[in-house]
């Protein structure tokens, strides 16, 4: 009988389920919009429960449109969403709604925990304090104690989904490693909670979930959730890791010199050293966990590049909307540039090096620039970000030199992108074969658990054949070393802007 894997993606934008066989390859796949709650500017959540049905419909969907025995599907793997976090109470319910990456409430408690803790927070987990899981806990402690008090564990996305997938209780929780470092008080190197900082803050240790390895089959579906999507109960489920390291790891990045750009909501860079190297200089690269031990990947990230793109789609393309690719075919006859325009992509804040006090910004706009200007302006700021995060990468990794970038990710779809990022780094480009690298790193990782897949290397090291490469021109980049150096000043002078009390928090 030939053996299924299910893959889940709890995203920002939606959520991805795909049907994998025994060999890695894709039978069918189901897609569901998110529905992302913003009543004000800063408050940006998710209904718990919304991700676990957006789970239970698409892995519905998958089933039905492939009549898969069910009993051929011998692993569930879920990835989601890191840097935000979601109270489970005794029974294994939400006991608060997810609270997202891209709220910033939690912005004072960002101050105390780098007033109180200083630098001592990057060397323990490996990332700057941000808008992650360490503010907004002392945040719902806080200002909502009732709350707080319910909480017997505070998880990831994708651990509350696979938890009640098995219906495991609230004391039961568990904690995905990949995402440690964006936990404020765990300890990254050893892979556990930091008691130093967990009574620095007055955070009671039972409150926080029992940390796993991606790898650990943490339970089995229960009768219930077995009978809500089409299958049966006692599927293994593997505990997964968050999406961008999933993505990673999907990508076959285990070697050092390459750069992986996860162009999504989320856009970030990264690469892969096996020496746990905290950026306390810069307080820029995040020591990221991947899903095997021993290997981080140095990463830095935007909140929401990828959502700055599709809302100049939405917003300023009229109904329907003009399509990502005639936006592109339309910006590709613009020079580099923009004829002056700078874009500044942090609506919500620059997370790394953390700065609330920006926000999303055109510069240089005169009556000759048409849509294909700002279009192609939002896609070169991206880009000149990029070339900030690299420049930290080497000099946090002198010794490292690297030869190209692979992206992953909806952004790879982009010829236009990718063409952009060459220029800017300096560095070839390559879109892979495998885009959608997150989905196959979690059916592995499935896959791996269950002892279905043994040696998961040549397998993932021959997905991330390249589909097509770009390389960068020495003249396009010249003038973009310019810019790039342009927009780091134009971040540093808008700030006493964007400090006034009309940009007030």
């Amino acid at each position: 009988m030939e053996h299924y894997i299910i893959a889940l993606d709890i995203g920002t934008q939606g959520t991805k389920c795909e049907l994998f066989d025994s060999a890695m390859n894709v039978v069918a796949g189901a897609f569901e919009t998110s529905r992302l709650i913003s009543p004000k500017p800063g408050t940006v959540y998710q209904e718990a429960d919304d991700m676990y049905g957006s789970c239970v419909r698409t892995i519905k969907e998958v089933v039905e449109k492939t009549n898969v025995r069910p009993e051929s599907i011998c692993a569930i793997g879920c990835d989601g969403q890191m840097a935000g976090i979601i109270g489970v109470d005794a029974d294994g319910e939400a006991a608060t709604y997810y609270d997202s990456w891209l709220d910033t409430r939690c912005g004072k408690y960002v101050d105390e925990m780098k007033t109180r803790a200083g630098k001592r927070i990057l060397e323990i987990t490996g990332s700057p304090v941000s808008y992650t899981h360490g503010p907004k806990i002392l945040w719902w402690k806080h200002e909502c104690p009732d709350v707080y008090r319910n909480v017997c564990k505070f998880v990831l996305p994708h651990n509350y989904v696979t938890g009640k997938m098995c219906g495991i209780r609230g004391d039961e929780a568990v904690f995905d490693s990949t995402c440690i470092h964006f936990s404020g008080f765990g300890d990254n190197l050893r892979k556990e909670w930091s008691g130093e900082l967990l009574q620095l803050f007055e955070i009671d240790p039972c409150k926080m979930g029992r940390i796993v390895n991606p790898f650990d089959c943490i339970g089995k579906t229960t009768k219930a959730f077995a009978q809500e999507c089409g299958l049966v109960g006692g599927i293994p489920v593997v505990a997964g890791a968050g999406d961008t390291s999933a993505s990673t790891f999907g990508s076959g990045m285990f070697r050092k010199g390459v750069l992986l750009d996860c162009a999504g909501t989320s856009s970030s860079l990264c690469c892969v050293v096996d020496e746990y190297r905290p950026d306390t200089e810069h307080e820029t690269m995040i020591q990221m966990p991947l899903p095997v031990d021993g290997l981080w990947a140095p990463l830095a990230y935007m909140n929401g590049a990828g959502l700055c793109i599709r809302w100049f789609r939405d917003e300023f393309t009229g109904t329907p909307n003009v399509s990502y690719d005639a936006l592109a075919e339309e910006a590709e006859h613009i020079p580099p540039g923009s004829d002056g325009i700078l874009f500044v992509p942090h609506f919500s804040g620059r997370v790394l090096p953390n700065n609330p006090h920006v926000k999303g910004s055109f510069i240089g706009l005169d009556w000759k620039h048409t849509r294909a200007h700002l279009y192609r302006a939002i896609l070169e700021g991206i880009a000149y970000e990029y070339a900030y995060y690299h420049d930290v990468l080497q000099r946090l990794f002198p010794e490292m030199r690297f030869d190209h970038v692979d992206i992953v990710g909806g952004g790879a779809n982009s010829s236009l992108f990718a063409s952009i990022k060459s220029d800017v780094l300096g560095i070839p480009v390559r879109t892979l074969k495998q885009s959608e690298a997150a989905l196959l790193g979690t059916a592995v990782i499935a896959a791996c658990g269950v002892q279905l897949l043994d040696d998961y290397k040549p397998l993932l090291y021959q997905r991330s054949l390249e589909a097509k490469t770009f390389q960068p021109n020495e003249q396009r980049h010249r003038s973009y070393e310019n810019y790039a150096r342009e927009y780091l000043n134009l971040i540093r002078a808008l700030e006493d802007i964007y400090r006034s009390d009309i940009y007030a928090l």
